[in-house]
């Protein structure tokens, strides 16, 4: 078997498991720690989903963009359980992400990261040029 035949990603929402989801944002990670499952509810509704599903269909990974499908998307929220990291699944879903947004040919696909540049770089994001000219409202704590 190879990761394509032991995995598939799809983008119909009604597939993915938004408790297991929320679970995994809320409790492991440092962007969504604490985030409502209502808040994340509301932002999956809003946003174009990537799941990567065993042969059983359980979620084994989860991506969000954030996008107009005209001008720019926001990749987001990619999350792989420590259980299935280093299996490739980080990469079989950015890259399912990539070519699911190539057709519209947005003029920007943007994201974060401290700790995945090598794997995005093999999806063909590269460093932001001039990072001083990015700017942002944070909510207040």
């Amino acid at each position: 078997m190879t990761l394509a035949t032991e995995f598939t990603v799809t983008t119909d929402l009604d597939r993915i498991d938004l408790d297991t989801v929320h679970h995994w944002l809320s409790t492991d990670t440092f962007w969504a720690t604490g985030r409502s499952r209502e808040i994340m509810q509301r932002a999956a509704e809003n946003s174009l989903n990537f799941g990567v599903l065993d042969t059983d269909g359980a979620l084994c990974g989860y991506a969000r963009v954030v996008t107009d499908q005209a001008t720019f998307a926001w990749l987001c929220d990619v999350y792989v359980p420590s259980s299935h990291r280093g299996l490739g699944l980080g990469l079989l879903l950015s890259q399912k992400v990539v070519d699911t947004l190539a057709p519209w040919h947005l003029k920007r696909i943007m994201l974060t990261t401290i700790d995945a540049h090598s794997l995005y770089e093999k999806v063909g994001f590269t460093p932001f040029p001039n990072p001083k000219n990015l700017m942002w409202i944070t909510a207040p704590e």
